[in-house]
């Protein structure tokens, strides 16, 4: 049954098919379920289909009469979303659905991420396909797979059936923006190997959490902290007051959210239970007291940033030798880390930067999961390679999982002039063009079919790839109208 608030404000049905397509499962990686719905959706509106093996699904609605000598258009987004959830949160996201929540003008999800990216542009597709009153030419829907995890859907995507001369990419997040341009991407992992040795004493958990996280690539110049990194320091600045081992550390859950938590286990040890107690009093205050000169240094830009310090009780341990420690210790202080590059040709806009999302230490050895961002190619492989000569020197492997190209500027588009237009006489002020830190498809999508005029659109969201992202609901039918229009319309 539909939220009935959603209910008594749904335009064209594009809250109906939000709210469906949250009730399905579509973790990256487990977007079988959705694809099938695509598929049943497109049958039961007697559509053109096709659906490859990696999930991808391509609905074709022919043109209205009248429209029929009109230029295609391809309508773009992907199906899956990123899974967060807070630490309490029991959600399942192999099989619970989104619980969604209408808080005034905005929806948000109910702990966990919301996937309106890119749920919202399935469900205004979705809209768009079945709506039998507006005029539209060949329209061309491709949803894609494993967008937040590589583009590998979009790389699978066998785009020889489409004609489309113009494509209008749905996975934008800001209403008003015209984006035309977007940064490439290259993903990778670190392996470096640690040795272990025994020890009799006491383990404490420390833990980080309270930061803001977000999105790698969109929010990597808001000054958030990685909680990660911020460990780290911590760890760092703890040894030169207090000698300890490391015994494990996690944080980060994707390689493209900056982590909001982090947590790592230590080892003290002492001549005797007595002293052991007395030394976890000693190290816990002085943690106490580095966690004070965070929380004020960063008071403005992470105002909630909060520590746990935990006795998990006395035994003998697992713990990392001097070499692996100094190893972890090295590569967490000197990794390089957020933005390295603002652009030279468009003010506020980062060129380059990189992600730490994934750090794990396991028995024998630590992983580290990266995303790297970069509208130059040839920054994006040098930071890479930076990378792989910084842990390759510490004894490590470096892989390159996936990359995916830049999206660059078209200097010639009528996609973008016909948006320009149309938005100027619906709203009489001008649509902004910009370009994203961030990565679409548009760039792999135009590897396939080169020339293709694209643009990217979207309503107002925040918090995207957090527990606090939201979707505007006013802005979200304010920007299908549009799409209609834009749709409708002929250049």
């Amino acid at each position: 049954m539909m939220n009935s608030k959603l209910e008594q404000l749904d335009y064209k049905g594009i809250f109906k098919y939000f709210e469906e397509i949250a009730q399905i499962p579509r973790e990256s990686g487990n977007e079988g379920e959705i694809s099938n719905y695509l598929v049943s959706f497109a049958k039961q509106n007697k559509l053109e289909y096709t659906q490859d093996s990696a999930n991808n699904v391509i609905i074709i609605k022919e043109a209205t009469p009248g429209f029929e000598q009109e230029p295609g258009i391809i309508l773009q987004g992907h199906m899956d979303m990123v899974c967060e959830k807070v630490k309490e949160n029991t959600h399942d996201f192999l099989k619970d659905p989104i619980k969604l929540i209408v808080d005034g003008d905005d929806i948000h999800a109910d702990g966990t991420t919301l996937g309106a990216d890119n749920g919202i542009a399935v469900a205004y597709i979705l809209a768009v396909l079945s709506d039998e009153t507006l005029k539209h030419p060949r329209l061309e829907a491709v949803i894609t797979t494993d967008e937040e995890v590589g583009m590998k859907g979009a790389r699978a995507l066998d785009a020889s059936i489409l004609q489309g001369k113009y494509m209008i990419n749905l996975d934008s997040e800001e209403e008003g923006y015209l984006l035309c341009s977007c940064a490439g991407g290259i993903s990778a992992t670190g392996t470096l190997p640690v040795k272990r040795e025994s020890k009799y004493g006491k383990s404490i958990k420390v833990a980080i959490c309270g930061l803001k996280g977000g999105h790698s690539g969109s929010d990597i110049n808001k000054n958030r902290s990685n909680a990660t990194r911020l460990l780290g320091r911590l760890l760092f600045d703890l040894r030169e007051k207090y000698g300890f081992d490391l015994i494990t550390m996690m944080g980060g859950f994707k390689d493209n959210v900056i982590p909001r938590e982090a947590e790592a286990e230590l080892f003290i040890s002492a001549a005797n239970e007595e002293a052991l107690t007395k030394e976890y009093n000693t190290i816990k205050s002085i943690i106490a007291e580095i966690m004070k000169i965070y929380q004020q240094e960063l008071a403005a830009s992470e105002p909630d940033l909060d520590f746990t310090v935990e006795d998990l009780g006395n035994d003998t341990y697992s713990v990392l030798d001097v070499k692996s420690f100094e190893k972890i210790l090295f590569l967490l202080i000197n990794m390089p880390y957020g933005v390295q590059v603002m652009s030279a040709d468009i003010e506020g806009l980062v060129e380059s930067s990189l992600n730490l999302g994934i750090f794990r230490i396991e028995e024998d050895h630590a992983e580290i999961l990266q995303h790297i961002r970069s509208s130059k190619d040839s920054y994006k492989h040098y930071l890479s390679d930076r990378l792989n000569y910084m842990i390759s020197f510490l004894g490590g492997d470096y892989v390159v999982r996936s990359e995916y190209p830049a999206w660059e500027f078209k200097k010639d588009s009528a996609l973008r002039e016909h948006f320009k237009k149309v938005y100027r006489e619906m709203y009489g002020k001008d649509m902004e063009v910009a370009a994203i830190h961030a990565g679409l498809e548009c760039g792999i999508i135009y590897e396939k079919m080169p020339g293709i005029d694209t643009v990217s659109i979207g309503p107002e969201m925040a918090g995207v790839h957090t527990v606090e992202e939201k979707l505007n609901i006013l802005s979200a039918i304010r920007v299908y109208k549009f799409l209609e229009q834009i749709i409708s319309e002929k250049f």
